[in-house]
């Protein structure tokens, strides 16, 4: 007789993946999370807000991208997920909003329990970076469509804003201040181009150790995204940002002016910061344009916030000197993770659109 796993699809294997999974997701529940685990979607009391003026639910979802062609390659799996969440809640927190909760995709030719125990499990480090739920997702066993040892992940997040507090950059004037607050990596953006300049260009290889890296390059390319969440909805309970760009695809020169009102633009300074050794070694090739590099990668900024003149200072004293902590334990390889570093980084000027290099 014929079964669904001769097909290639292990629904016992699946139900294994469950129960090595259930604690970690359970470790990201707080008290507004209704019901267990098994319900056919997830609930989520928002009783917790019910005195904010106009609540406004904002909502994002995107991927790893092919970050995980390196994961996959190093048989490494218990960090994409951090990036997995970083990517759409750094984004909900642009605007202003909290992170409630947030759901996972899992596509994969075969599934290994272990293997989706250790992504999920990183999902669920995300979540508990941020301050949100993982409430639910979905593990899909695909064969024909990926190959064995192949996967890709998709995240979706919603937060919430009281509509009168979101953020969106509307009062931004002329001569207000960029402050860049320093990223831990690549991120998770450009790794199509990554692995065209190391691995295809200049052929290292993904275990070869570096020494101004301090690891083997794999282990720094696979560095985490930062989760920006809790020091953003700190500094908004303090201080009037105007604006939050969250430095992705597209590097300053196209995430800034995102959130820039019309008839203005920004001159930034591209020495006024510290940048990662990844970011150095690619400099020191000397084959890749200014404007390419700073297009292509975050080059060691993976947070913009436009501030008041005035409160400049105030704002880069409190988010070098704040204390931080984390709910997850890391590798000390990723330490750079807890630790957030602001420099100003430029300008708001009405003398030209678009973004200067200076």
């Amino acid at each position: 007789m014929l079964t669904y796993k001769q097909s290639g699809v292990d629904i016992d294997e699946g139900n294994r993946a469950v129960d090595l999974i259930k604690g970690k997701i359970k470790s990201t529940y707080d008290n507004n999370v209704i019901g267990d685990l098994g319900n056919f979607s997830g609930l989520y009391s928002l009783k917790d807000f019910v005195g904010m003026k106009e609540p406004v639910l904002l909502a994002s979802t995107d991927g790893v991208g092919t970050k995980l062609k390196l994961a996959q390659m190093m048989d490494k799996h218990d960090t994409v997920g951090i990036d997995l969440v970083a990517m759409c809640v750094n984004d909900l927190i642009c605007q202003g909003a909290k992170p409630l909760f947030f759901l996972d995709y899992i596509a994969t030719g075969k599934l290994v329990a272990e293997q989706v125990e250790q992504i999920v499990g990183s999902i669920a480090d995300g979540c508990k970076m941020s301050g949100c739920a993982l409430i639910g997702g979905e593990t899909a066993e695909m064969p024909g469509m990926y190959s064995n040892d192949e996967y890709d992940l998709a995240g979706f997040s919603v937060g919430i804003a009281d509509k009168e507090k979101v953020v969106s950059g509307q009062n931004i004037e002329n001569g207000d201040v960029l402050i860049g607050i320093s990223s831990s990596g690549v991120h998770s953006n450009g790794f199509s181009f990554i692995r065209k300049i190391f691995l295809d260009t200049y052929n290292y290889k993904l275990d070869q150790y570096i020494e101004e890296l301090g690891m083997t390059l794999g282990e720094s390319l696979l560095t985490p995204t930062k989760i920006y969440v809790k020091l953003v909805l700190e500094l908004l309970k303090k201080y009037d940002i105007k604006a939050i760009a969250h430095i992705t695809g597209g590097g300053v020169i196209e995430n800034i002016p995102r959130v820039m009102p019309k008839g203005l633009g920004i001159d930034i300074n591209k020495n006024s910061w510290e940048k990662p050794a990844i970011f150095k070694m690619i400099e020191d090739f000397n084959a890749i344009d200014e404007k390419e590099l700073h297009k292509s990668f975050n080059m060691g900024i993976g947070l913009v916030l436009v501030v008041d003149k005035e409160k400049a200072d105030e704002v880069l004293d409190f988010i070098n000197n704040r204390d931080t902590k984390c709910e997850v334990e890391l590798d000390e390889k990723y330490s750079e993770l807890l630790k957030d570093k602001a420099y100003v980084i430029g300008e708001v000027v009405d003398t030209h659109d678009g973004v200067n290099l200076c």
